[in-house]
């Protein structure tokens, strides 16, 4: 289950496909330094995506496995 305060590296970590949907939002994640320490929500905000729905489409991921 990805979390809010999950750190970005954290969450490619979990689910190959979570890159998929980092992008489809307009997070290019795997290039950015900031991706090891910075919480999913610090990014969500930094790039202004809503939060629960980057949340529910991460979370998607787990109902697909």
């Amino acid at each position: 289950m990805f979390r809010k305060e999950m750190s970005i590296l954290e969450a490619l970590q979990a689910h190959p496909k979570a890159k998929e949907i980092f992008r489809q939002h307009g997070m290019a994640c795997l290039s950015c330094m900031g991706a090891v320490q910075e919480s999913i929500e610090a990014g969500a905000n930094m790039h202004g995506i809503d939060i629960d729905v980057l949340l529910k489409d991460l979370n998607s991921l787990a109902d697909k496995s």
